[in-house]
């Protein structure tokens, strides 16, 4: 009899490792279920056609339900799991009981409605699928003032893509600065700045009390520095785990409230996998547990998770976490720690600074490119870095977290080999010269 693999959860942790797990056991029987009407795409686009730089949400499809058929994948949409029996190794789909013998849990994050006076009003919406990106969109062509709800990364996304559709925009943030929790304020001032020239307004330190409304429907966001007009708020909080049906199974949970797995993304419980935003891993410096990651990761955790399922030897390591994003026009992003987090942490460091160029100084296009990059205060292991600037974050990010993970040093930094090319890289890598800066505080 073939082995039944199910999998809880149609985003990218759920439909990569369900393919996975197809790929390393060809013979298994592989059933998908989402409670959502569509799969396979790209929900980090859902800014950018709000914004109206992609044109139409068709074009964030990366395949239809029809290429999982022919994989022979079992794609159930719309399809919600309300009950597993791990005596019998059951689950209850719809109300119909399917087997399975393996069970990979991916069910994915839940924004948490603010716990404040008038949460129930019309006009509160969330960017977490398509259909409801698409709703917004629509709706969106009827507001004129709105308000962001937080300034994580999706929240700058949205206050950009609204600015650009010409609505009032404000934020709201309790904390000092633009994404306080991944990046430190010198790295997001720039941001910030780019933001205002688009004309959305900041206002930080501003603790939400209320909202408020009239017949139901939202007027305006009541926050400890008086109220804000809008039509319409977007939430754009911190993601949390979605571990309700885990927690049913008896499944151990973690200190930041996601499921705790191993190298081969296993749960406490045999037979039973996890992976995406409703798992914790740890980090890989300090090895304290991270929750709450990028898409990138999500789809690596399903794919070593749809491995180990189907039988294969495939492990997921600790994270160094490189991010990178556009704010307004600015690119911003970094890999591990800046200062402000690892100053939290009480983690001792040096850093070194450079401000630098993305191509030959003489070459059109030429923008500024800061770069900051933290290490050992003993051994000049790098432990952390950040930067700015108008272009060639995502490739630096993408290689800095790969050196953390390497164990690089800041003299490796300092004599690296670089590319220089007039129309893509300068003579004098920033990189480089935040390593040489970095080794003279040393």
């Amino acid at each position: 009899m073939s082995e039944r693999i199910c999998v809880i959860g149609g985003g990218a942790a759920g439909i990569s490792a369900a393919s996975m797990a197809k790929r390393t056991n060809p013979d298994a029987e592989v059933t998908i279920c989402t409670e959502f009407e569509d799969v396979a795409y790209s929900p980090c686009g859902i800014p950018y056609v709000i914004a109206g730089e992609i044109p139409e949400f068709q074009r964030l499809f990366l395949a239809g339900p029809e290429n999982y058929a022919e994989a022979g994948i079992d794609l159930r949409r719309e399809t919600r799991v309300s009950d597993v029996d791990l005596a019998n190794q059951t689950m209850t789909a719809n109300d119909e009981v399917l087997e399975w013998d393996k069970l990979i849990i991916a069910s994915g994050f839940n924004y948490k409605l603010p716990e404040v006076p008038g949460n129930e009003l019309d006009g509160l919406t969330y960017v977490k699928n398509i259909r409801r990106g698409i709703e917004l969109n629509e709706t969106l062509n009827n507001v004129k003032k709105a308000v962001v709800l937080e300034a994580s990364p999706l929240g700058v996304e949205m206050m950009a893509a609204l600015a650009h559709r010409g609505i009032e925009t404000h934020l709201v943030d309790e904390t000092a600065w633009l994404l306080s929790s991944v990046a430190d304020q010198d790295i997001a001032e720039p941001v910030q700045k780019s933001l205002e020239d688009l004309g959305a307004q900041q206002h930080y330190g501003a603790k939400l009390t209320r909202f408020n409304g009239s017949n139901g429907k939202l007027t305006s966001v009541g926050t400890s520095q008086g109220d804000v007009d809008c039509d319409i708020c977007i939430i754009a909080t911190h993601k949390e785990p979605d571990t309700e049906l885990a927690r049913t199974l008896g499944v151990k949970i973690g200190s930041t409230g996601g499921i705790v797995v191993n190298e081969r993304m296993e749960t406490s419980i045999p037979n039973v996998y996890a992976a995406g935003d409703c798992v914790e891993v740890p980090q890989g410096y300090t090895h304290v547990a991270v929750q709450g990651l990028t898409g990138a990761h999500a789809m690596q955790q399903g794919r070593v998770a749809g491995a180990s399922a189907g039988g294969g030897n495939r492990t997921y390591n600790p994270v160094f976490i490189p991010w990178g994003m556009v704010g307004g026009t600015v690119q911003i992003g970094g890999a591990s720690f800046g200062e402000h987090l690892a100053t939290a942490l009480g983690i001792p460091y040096v850093v070194g600074k450079a401000q630098g160029i993305s191509r030959a100084r003489y070459f059109p296009g030429v923008q500024q490119v800061h770069v900051k990059l933290l290490a050992e205060p003993g051994t000049g292991k790098l432990i952390g870095a950040q930067m700015v600037g108008g272009e060639g974050v995502k490739e630096r990010a993408d290689f800095l977290a790969f050196a953390l993970k390497k164990g690089t040093t800041l003299e490796d930094i300092a004599w690296m080999e670089n590319v220089y090319s007039p129309p893509i890289g300068a003579l004098y890598e920033p990189m480089s010269i935040a390593a040489q800066n970095g080794l003279a505080a040393l």
